[in-house]
């Protein structure tokens, strides 16, 4: 029974994935941000909002997404920006919130609700990201072999994918949460809160000029 992918193309595919997959861009900074200001469980939710948006990603390139992309990049620049605002204002409430110096306090307060959130800011952020687009229209493409069947061909490189994403943005957000454990410090938590700020603006700044 004959692969459902060429090898070749396969192995070269995985590299390169590889590569992306831990280069520091808009989903695993926002992994970061999220981790050192919600924790791990956070950080879980956040992951799988982020992947959420993955399956999306792959569908539409399954489906033409790099035709509708060439159609209508205005389209795409409005959403990559749309996400982008959305991040910013995200960074902007953690510098504001370091300023009034109650970052830990606002991160106790919404223990109870912040799951969710996590979910629905991972899946925003991810679906309104540039480096998904690009690399779904792409970098996916030239690896698709025309002589087979397309399904299972684009269901193995979304698992592979997905799997090098989940690995990489976990860590990045683990990473996140370790830093964290210093919160109880005024002054930690005070500088630590601008540093998430900025963060999310250096994430929003990638998404707006990538799109």
């Amino acid at each position: 029974m004959p692969w459902p992918v060429d090898p070749a193309r396969y192995a070269a595919y995985l590299s390169i994935t590889a590569v992306m997959v831990v280069t520091p861009g808009p989903a695993n900074l926002f992994a970061i941000a999220t981790g050192a200001t919600r924790g791990r469980g956070a950080v879980l939710a956040a992951v799988a909002g982020m992947n959420l948006a993955n399956v999306v990603w792959y569908a539409a390139a399954g489906l033409g997404l790099g035709a509708l992309a060439l159609a209508f990049p205005q389209v795409f620049r409005l959403l990559a920006f749309a996400g982008a605002a959305y991040v910013a204002w995200l960074g902007l409430r953690a510098l504001l919130a370091a300023w009034r110096g109650g970052v830990a306090h606002e991160a106790h307060a919404a223990a109870p609700t912040r799951r969710r959130p996590a979910l629905i800011d991972g899946l925003i952020v991810q679906g309104s990201n540039p480096k998904a687009l690009l690399f779904t229209t792409a970098v996916l493409p030239p690896f698709i072999d025309p002589a087979r069947p397309l399904a299972p061909q684009m269901v193995l490189f979304a698992a592979a994918g997905i799997a090098g994403d989940l690995v990489a943005m976990t860590a990045y957000g683990f990473g996140g949460a370790a830093l964290a454990r210093r919160m109880e410090e005024p002054a930690f938590r005070r500088g630590f809160g601008v540093f998430t700020g900025l963060l999310l603006l250096a994430a929003a700044s990638l998404i707006a000029l990538r799109g």
